[in-house]
C-alpha cells in the first residue's frame, strides 16, 4: 500500500495498523495525519511503547499517558485506582485519537490494561471507550522484554486486538535507502533467509574501506557500550565539563520520562569526544541520529559539535516534556547529546546512521541483527566486527503473523479502491464532525 491510499483509511476513522519494513515511511505518515488532525481541532493524543519513539513526534510514553506506570496487568481495583489520578482522567476524556508507536513492545497485558483504564473514565465499553487507535511498527523488530523465561506474547494475540477490527495498511514503498543491497538483506531476514543475508553481507564486507570515519558502535550488552564509551573518553586529555540533568514538574512522571528518554542524566564532555544528537531540531542543523565531535566550548560552556557534514553547531540545552492538553506535566532539561563510540542495539531502534561498526556476536533475542542493519542508510557505511547464529533469525510468530497483514492489507486496499471516490471524501468528512461532537 502507497502513503496516500493509507492517509486515507486513516481518514475515515477507522482504527488502523501501520507496518512495514524499515524506512518504509509509518512515522512520516504518523506526522502528516497528526498534523490532519491538528488543522481539524481534534484531540491527538500521541504515545509509542519507548520514550525514543515518542520523541520522534513529540509525544510521550504509553504508559505515562494512561498512568499505567510500569505495571504490565491491571485488574478491576488496579483500573480504579488509576483513574482517580485527575490529570489521566482528563487527558483520556477529551482524547479524539490514540496514537501508538513501535507497537511490536507493547505487552499484552498493558494493551488490555490501557484499554480498560479508557473504557472506565469514558464510561464506554467499545476498546479504548471508543477513540480511533492508529497503531505503527513492525513485528520483526525487537519484540516485548519477558522476564523469566516466560514465553514472549505479541499485542497481536490479546482479545482486545481481534476485537478491534483493524484495517491493516502495509506500506512497502522505500524513503530510508537507496542502497538496494541493504534492502535485499533485510528482505532475506524478513522472509527468514538468514544464510542469503549473511552471504551478501560477507561478500559487501570484503569492499569495505574505513575511510577514517568514527563509526559509532553498536553492541547488545550495556556493559560494553559503557565500558567503551568511558574508555574512549579517558583517552582524551584536557578539561572536563559536566552537564546535570533538570528534572521539574509532577517527581513520577518526570522519573519516568528520565527513563525512556536517550539523554544521560550526567553527562561528561570533552574537546574531540565523539558524539550523538538524540532529539531533532532541524532549525538548529541536527536531527536524532546526527553523529559529529567536540571541537570547543562557548560562553555558559555551551559545546560546540562539527557534524560529520561540516557544519558547526553550538549546542543549547534541550527540553523533553510530558503534555496533558495545554499544560507541562513534567519536564527535563539536558543537552540533546550522548557519547557516541558506542550504544546499545536497543536503543539504537528509531535511530538512522551513515555509518556503524556493528557486532552481533552476543545477540540474545530474535530481531536483533535485523534491528541493527536497519539502522543504516547504506552497507558502505557498515563495519561487522561479529555474528551469531542468532543474530539474523526472526520470530517464527512474526513471520506467520506479517503473512497475515500482507493479505489483510491487500484487502484493505481492494475494499479502498472499489469505493467511489465521493464516498471515501464523505465517510471522512462524517468522522471530523463526529469528532467535533
Amino acid at each position: 500500500m502507497k502513503q496516500s491510499e493509507a492517509l486515507d483509511i486513516l481518514k475515515m476513522g477507522y482504527n488502523v495498523f501501520l507496518t512495514g519494513a524499515p524506512g518504509s515511511g509509518k512515522t512520516f505518515l504518523l506526522n502528516e495525519y497528526i498534523k490532519y488532525l491538528k488543522k481539524n481541532h481534534a484531540a491527538v493524543s500521541i504515545t509509542a511503547s519507548t520514550g525514543i519513539a515518542a520523541t520522534h513526534m513529540g509525544g510521550t510514553t504509553l504508559h505515562s499517558w494512561s498512568g499505567l506506570g510500569i505495571k504490565e496487568n491491571l485488574d478491576e481495583r488496579g483500573v480504579k485506582e488509576v483513574c482517580k489520578k485527575e490529570y489521566v482522567r482528563k487527558k483520556i476524556k477529551n482524547a479524539n485519537v490514540l496514537i501508538i508507536d513501535e507497537i511490536s513492545m507493547i505487552k499484552t497485558g498493558q494493551f488490555e490494561a490501557v484499554s480498560k483504564i479508557c473504557q472506565y473514565i469514558r464510561k464506554n465499553a467499545r476498546p479504548f471507550g471508543g477513540l480511533q487507535v492508529v497503531c505503527s511498527g513492525d513485528f520483526f523488530q525487537l519484540p516485548p522484554v519477558e522476564r523469566n523465561g516466560r514465553e514472549i506474547k505479541f499485542v497481536t494475540e490479546s482479545y482486545t486486538w481481534q476485537i478491534m477490527q483493524m484495517k491493516i495498511c502495509y506500506l512497502d514503498e522505500q524513503h530510508r535507502t537507496k542502497d538496494k543491497k541493504l534492502h535485499k538483506i533485510l528482505n532475506h531476514i524478513r522472509n527468514n533467509e538468514a544464510e542469503k543475508s549473511k552471504e551478501l553481507l560477507f561478500k559487501e564486507q570484503e569492499k569495505f574501506q574505513d575511510l577514517g570515519r568514527i563509526l559509532t558502535k553498536l553492541y547488545t550488552h550495556n556493559i560494553d557500550v559503557d565500558s567503551i564509551n568511558y574508555e574512549e573518553l579517558s583517552k582524551i586529555k584536557g578539561k572536563e565539563y559536566f552537564y546535570q540533568m533538570n528534572l521539574r514538574g509532577n517527581p513520577l512522571v518526570a522519573e519516568i520520562l528520565k527513563k525512556s528518554c536517550l539523554a544521560p542524566e550526567k553527562l561528561i564532555l570533552k574537546i574531540g569526544a565523539h558524539v550523538m544528537f538524540i532529539k531533532n531540531n532541524f532549525e538548529a542543523g541536527y536531527v536524532n541520529g546526527t553523529q559529529g565531535k567536540i571541537i570547543g566550548f562557548g560562553p555558559g560552556n555551551l559545546p560546540i559539535v562539527r557534524a560529520e557534514n561540516g557544519k558547526k553547531i553550538t549546542v543549547k540545552y534541550a527540553d523533553w516534556v510530558v503534555e496533558d492538553e495545554n499544560s507541562v506535566l513534567a519536564g527535563i532539561s539536558q543537552m540533546p547529546l550522548r557519547l557516541a563510540w558506542a550504544i546499545t542495539v536497543h536503543k539504537s531502534q528509531g535511530m538512522n546512521l551513515d555509518s556503524a561498526e556493528i557486532d552481533l556476536s552476543k545477540c540474545f533475542l530474535e530481531g536483533m541483527g535485523y534491528v541493527a542493519l536497519s539502522r543504516l542508510r547504506s552497507l558502505d557505511g557498515l563495519k561487522l566486527m561479529g555474528i551469531n547464529n542468532l543474530a539474523f533469525c526472526v520470530n517464527p510468530r512474526a513471520l506467520e503473523i506479517d503473512a497475515d497483514f500482507k493479505k489483510l492489507s491487500k484487502k484493505s486496499l481492494d475494499e479502498l479502491e472499489k469505493m467511489p471516490a465521493n464516498d471515501v471524501v464523505k465517510r471522512q468528512k462524517l468522522f471530523l464532525k463526529y469528532l467535533a461532537l
